[in-house]
């Protein structure tokens, strides 16, 4: 088993455990989730929709599109059905290289994959395209000259407009081929707080590393210039749409405060 310190202040990671009803966060991870549960209870059914996309994405992607390799960028704490697992229920040979920055979620993440010949866990920051393409762990799993699918679930509003997160998912889109996929999902609360709850919800997670940025739906759009939108669920026409009824096969029983809490889509690279 590895040791990692505890942190000294809460990790959005942990957070993220947290509201899943997971295990692996620290007892500041969950004082300042539970901060945030006050403030919008609603997050925790966000929480879970947003797991549910990042399981449907990866499933149709691995069992309808035929997909058998996967980088999922900023993954988190190992929680609740992990992308390798549902991959592997469709495709059992299928790759998948998990990145994230934070070490003891890397860590967590090799004790979780000791013995999984098919994933590996990095240490990188999704912000440096560069270090996780040309990372010795994600040449080993990853082909790059087979479709990919590149998954960005709940981290690029963790990315600052400074360090331009368009021009970064560009960057991971120019080095896979034609017929990858991106499924990308991202928080957009802003428009639904009162202006009281949304500087009280800043003021906690400014203690974190990485302080979530709000953007609109349009922003999130903009993440998929250039590749072609698929359909949400059947009869739709391809869009993006909200987090929980992406995928979702009863639209009525997806829909709630919880699954309009951040925007999700997945697309084709022509």
């Amino acid at each position: 088993m590895t040791h990692t310190s505890i942190p000294e202040r809460p990790t959005s990671a942990g957070m993220y455990d947290y509201y899943l009803g997971g295990a692996a966060h620290t007892p500041i991870d969950r004082a300042a989730a539970e901060q945030i549960v006050q403030l919008i209870p609603a997050v925790q059914d966000g929480a879970w929709a947003n797991r549910g996309f990042l399981q449907r994405a990866v499933r149709r992607l691995a069992s309808e599109y035929g997909i058998r390799q996967f980088l999922d960028l900023g993954s988190g704490l190992p929680t609740q059905r992990n992308t390798h697992d549902v991959v592997a229920e469709s495709v059992p040979d299928g790759r998948v290289v998990y990145v994230d920055v934070d070490p003891a979620v890397v860590a967590q993440a090799a004790d979780l994959l000791d013995g999984v010949p098919t994933a590996t866990a990095v240490q990188a920051d999704v912000r440096d395209p560069a270090a996780i393409l040309d990372h010795p762990e994600t040449r080993r799993l990853i082909d790059f000259s087979q479709p990919v699918g590149v998954l960005l679930v709940a981290v690029l509003h963790f990315v600052d407009d400074d360090d331009d997160p368009w021009g970064l998912v560009a960057r991971y889109l120019a080095a896979v081929p034609a017929g990858s996929y991106l499924a990308l999902s991202h928080s957009a609360v802003g428009d639904r707080l009162s202006d009281q709850v949304r500087d009280l919800s800043e003021q906690v997670y400014r203690n974190t590393a990485h302080p979530p940025t709000d953007r609109s739906k349009t922003e999130i759009e903009q993440f998929f210039r250039g590749l072609a939108l698929v359909p949400p669920h059947p009869g739709a026409p391809p869009a993006v749409t909200f987090v929980g009824l992406w995928g979702a096969e009863d639209l009525p029983a997806a829909d709630s405060d919880g699954a309009r809490m951040g925007y999700a889509g997945v697309a084709r690279k022509p």
